[in-house]
């Protein structure tokens, strides 16, 4: 009977275990089936191309010290982003204004300007401007030797070369026929003729006082003195007008320098409305690639233009042979751009305080630029 009390008793606990268990399988499989929740809201984010902040990948995605911080603030708040991109500063800040985007992001510099026509979240990177020049190597005699390729001189002073070697030949020929003191070794006698060659260049006066021709030869003496003259005036006169083109070009090392110079600036940037503000001459281009290959073909003297963007084109294009030279001037911050009446303007503030505060920040200004603020 105890038996049989005791089977009855288990049943029961049975049944329990087995319904228990059934549950907990069917909510674990139910919880791995559900679909991860969907992003709470899509925001179009207006874009400006402007490596290292944000630089256009193949197939249409991006990448960047501002996307990545974007990204992370977009993925606390639950948001989907759809990139669209404008060719200048003006354009992105003008499509804010008129509502077709609902944030900027790139490195705009947070002015009072813009700052009435849309809201800035905290700035999330100190920056300024500084100026971009054509990178002339060391500098000194090399500079030189350049200049005067570049101008066609040295195929010139080849040619003279040329001449006062054939001069040099045909004055030892003629000196061994009819001139019985001139050395009777070649190489003597060529180094003699080389030399009366060359003083006579170089000073215009004729060395040797004897006269083998008599009154022709006086007229033939003076005509190469006159052409001696001509040949110093023209290298006088080329390697001055090229180290003084050289000293022009290579005197931009600060603000002070760029009075009576033209610039390139990016449109609709800072660096246009503080040139203009200077009285500076100014040339717009929308983008750093566009305004390197005018300041090499010599439409501008120089680029201002944000610090980090032309530290980060001269470091990453050694082939184009710029210098980024001076100081920061004009400090700046930058900051991410919202319409007045946005409600994301507060939660993604935010998110970059926290992502300062956390130290994400200053990992990605080490990934981009290999030192943190």
């Amino acid at each position: 009977m105890c038996r049989g009390f005791r089977d009855a008793c288990r049943k029961p606990l049975q049944v329990v275990w087995a319904i228990l268990a059934i549950c907990l399988i069917a909510g674990g499989h139910a919880r791995a089936q559900a679909p991860a929740p969907a992003a709470s809201r899509t925001v179009n984010v207006g874009l400006y191309v402007s490596p290292p902040f944000v630089t256009a990948q193949e197939g249409g995605s991006y990448s960047g010290m501002a996307i990545d911080l974007w990204d992370a603030a977009a993925v606390r708040l639950n948001l989907a982003t759809h990139y669209v991109t404008y060719p200048t500063f003006r354009d992105l800040v003008e499509a804010m204004r008129k509502g077709d985007i609902d944030a900027a992001v790139t490195n705009l510099t947070i002015t009072s300007e813009r700052a009435e026509v849309v809201s800035f979240t905290q700035p999330w990177f100190d920056a300024g401007l500084r100026i971009m020049v054509p990178d002339r190597g060391a500098g000194g005699f090399w500079s030189v030797v350049t200049g005067l390729g570049n101008a066609g001189h040295l195929r010139a002073y080849a040619w003279l070369l040329f001449v006062i070697l054939a001069a040099t030949l045909g004055l030892t020929v003629f000196d061994r026929r009819f001139d019985p003191d001139f050395p009777k070794r070649w190489r003597e006698g060529f180094a003699e003729s080389f030399y009366q060659v060359i003083a006579t260049a170089m000073t215009g006066r004729m060395s040797r006082s004897k006269n083998l021709f008599g009154w022709m030869g006086r007229i033939w003496s003076a005509i190469w003195m006159v052409c001696g003259i001509a040949v110093i005036a023209y290298i006088t006169s080329s390697v001055t007008s090229v180290m003084t083109a050289v000293s022009i070009s290579q005197g931009i090392n600060s603000l002070a320098d760029l009075p009576d110079r033209t610039v390139g600036v990016f449109t609709g940037s800072v660096a246009e409305n503080y040139v203009t503000g200077l009285g500076i001459a100014s040339r717009p281009y929308p983008d750093i690639d566009v305004a390197v290959a005018a300041m090499k073909a010599g439409e501008v003297d120089a680029i201002v233009g944000d610090a980090p963007i032309l530290e980060y084109y001269a470091h990453g294009h050694p082939e184009q042979k710029v210098a980024v030279v001076g100081n920061i001037f004009h400090p700046d911050k930058y900051g991410f751009a919202f319409p007045h009446d946005s409600d994301l303007a507060r939660p993604v503030t935010l998110q970059i305080l926290d992502l300062h505060e956390d130290g994400t920040i200053a990992k990605l200004r080490l990934k981009y630029f290999g030192s943190s603020p």
